[in-house]
């Protein structure tokens, strides 16, 4: 293996477990800790569904995802 593509794997898995732990502190203040959707309940004329947000964080994740796998993994061959 050389360098460029154990950086590129290395830097995919930071880039995923960041967007994993995004995902479980944004889903966790939105739906609260407490009972049931705690968070959602207990102001719900203030509350709104995290899950627009959390789609476009992870279509731009995955963007940068898949160009940082296909820099790294699929170099151009310059022949």
């Amino acid at each position: 293996m050389n360098l460029r593509r154990v950086l590129s794997i290395i830097v995919a898995v930071l880039l995923v477990a960041t967007l994993g732990w995004l995902h479980y502190e944004l889903l966790t203040e939105a739906y609260g800790s407490g009972p049931p959707h705690y968070g959602q309940t207990t102001n719900m004329d203030k509350w709104s569904s995290p899950w627009p947000g959390l789609l476009k964080v992870d279509a731009i994740g995955a963007a940068m995802l898949l160009a940082l796998l296909r820099w790294g993994i699929f170099p151009k061959s310059h022949r």
